[in-house]
């Protein structure tokens, strides 16, 4: 069976405090489910915020920095309101046939609050909405890791995910 390695990187730097907690929690359940069904090793990236004065620019700069993070990707998944809607069963089967494929290595893009440049968009193999909803860039980090850990117990037949 293939191995594929996951990384999630996001724009926008998460304060200690309970969003951390809550974070760090499905990172570390994720951690030892994640080799288990051979998406592992994890690995989490933060880039600052861009300071430039314009949304188009802010955009762009952080764009440039996740894409520089998921160079070695092979499938590249980037968050956005626009994006495909996946029920999470639907999500650990995208996973798990994108690892089946032959992938090595997925990267999974969060933005900032001015959302996605165009290049990341362009460069992404999936374009995923988590739904109608905006959400703060520390929350959406929090449900990504949830449905990565959720995603995992899918796969591994672990009673977790119910639904």
């Amino acid at each position: 069976e293939s191995i594929m390695r996951l990384m999630v990187a996001a724009v926008g730097r998460l304060k200690d405090g309970p969003e951390r907690e809550l974070l760090d929690r499905y990172r570390t359940r994720l951690g030892s489910l994640a080799k288990r069904v051979a998406l592992a090793p994890v690995a989490w990236h933060e880039i600052g915020e861009s300071r430039a004065a314009a949304p188009a620019q802010r955009k762009q700069e952080e764009g440039a920095g996740l894409l520089r993070l998921a160079r070695e990707a092979d499938a590249v998944i980037a968050l956005d309101e626009h994006g495909k809607m996946l029920s999470s069963a639907d999500f650990a089967r995208h996973l798990a046939k994108t690892r089946d494929g032959g992938a090595k290595a997925a990267a999974i893009l969060i933005g900032g609050p001015d959302g996605q440049d165009q290049a990341v968009l362009d460069a992404a193999h999936l374009v995923l909405s988590l739904g109608a909803l905006t959400l703060p860039h520390g929350l959406a980090r929090i449900v990504v890791a949830e449905q990565l850990y959720r995603a995992a117990t899918i796969l591994s037949g672990h009673p977790y995910h119910r639904a």
